[in-house]
C-alpha cells in the first residue's frame, strides 16, 4: 500500500473520530498518533488532509449537499460521510491530485471501511462532484 492511501486511511480515523467524538481536531490528531509509529510522511499528509478538511467543512458539506439530491448529510451513515468530506476537500484544494484519483481512493476506503453498498453511493456522488468541477476548468 503506497504513502498516500496510508495517509488517507489515517486522516479518514481522524475525521472520523472528530466526528463521533466532538473533540478538537488537534486533540485527535494526537491522540491518533500517540501509540503509532508510522513514516513522517504519512503524518504529514495525513494530518494536512484531516486539518483541510475541518477547515474547509462547510465548503465541503455545501458541495456533497449539492449533489446528495436524495440524502441529506445527516441521513448518511458518519463512516461514508466522512470518506466523501475526505474526498471532496481533495477535489477542491489538492490541485495537484487528479479527481479521478480523489474518487478511485474515495472508493477504496469505502470498499475497506464501510458497507458493501457505500462503494457505489461514494462513487456516484463524487462523479457529480467532478462532472460540475470539471464544467468549471478543473481537471
Amino acid at each position: 500500500m503506497g504513502l498516500r492511501r496510508k495517509s488517507r486511511e489515517a486522516a479518514l480515523k481522524i475525521i472520523y473520530q472528530r466526528e463521533m467524538s466532538g473533540y478538537d481536531i488537534e486533540e485527535c490528531i494526537k491522540l491518533y498518533w500517540e501509540n503509532l509509529n508510522d513514516i513522517e510522511e504519512i503524518k504529514e499528509f495525513g494530518n494536512d488532509l484531516a486539518r483541510g478538511v475541518l477547515a474547509n467543512l462547510d465548503k465541503i458539506d455545501s458541495v456533497i449537499a449539492s449533489v446528495s439530491t436524495n440524502w441529506s448529510l445527516n441521513r448518511m451513515h458518519k463512516v461514508d460521510l466522512c470518506i466523501l468530506r475526505l474526498a471532496v476537500f481533495e477535489m477542491l484544494f489538492c490541485m495537484d491530485i487528479p479527481l479521478n484519483v480523489s474518487i478511485n481512493e474515495a472508493i477504496e476506503l469505502a470498499k475497506k471501511f464501510s458497507s458493501d453498498d457505500a462503494k457505489s453511493f461514494v462513487n456516484g456522488l463524487l462523479a457529480r462532484v467532478a462532472d460540475d468541477l470539471r464544467k468549471g476548468g478543473r481537471t
